[in-house]
């Protein structure tokens, strides 16, 4: 496992929920009416996800463990490696499910959920980024 790849992209996360935490609207109803808030927060979020793939994805490859055949099977296996906790692999799961429809149906977004993740779920990505840092330290 190439420790680097994980540092960057630890920093790469850092990078993303710092600038949802700057922007992030007051109200769900001015993110509604804020294209580019809008744009600013889901895009953040969308790299947010796929950065802890990635890194899952990493960990997973330097183990025994079977290769996920999905986005969220990747914090399942990191569960059944002893690296995640059951309720932390959920929540980074559902948190692929939001990605899977700010990527591929970005019309269908309910910007109060984007509002709610916004405020209220980035430290599931903090929490991610401990627990990696936890299995491989610095």
């Amino acid at each position: 496992m190439d420790r680097s790849v994980i540092d960057h992209r630890l920093e790469s996360l850092r990078r993303c929920i710092t600038r949802i935490e700057s922007r992030r609207p007051s109200t769900v109803e001015e993110l509604q009416v804020d294209a580019d808030l809008q744009d600013i927060l889901s895009v953040n979020l969308e790299r947010a996800v796929q950065l802890c793939v990635d890194i899952a994805n990493h960990l997973i490859a330097a183990t025994d463990a079977r290769p996920p055949s999905s986005m969220g099977e990747a914090f399942d296996i990191l569960y059944e490696e002893g690296i995640l906790p059951d309720d932390l692999a959920q929540r980074m799961k559902k948190a692929v499910g939001f990605r899977n429809i700010a990527v591929h149906a970005y019309q269908r977004i309910d910007w109060a959920i984007v509002f709610d993740i916004s405020h209220h779920r980035l430290h599931d990505f903090e929490e991610f980024a401990r627990r990696v840092v936890d299995v491989n330290p610095l």
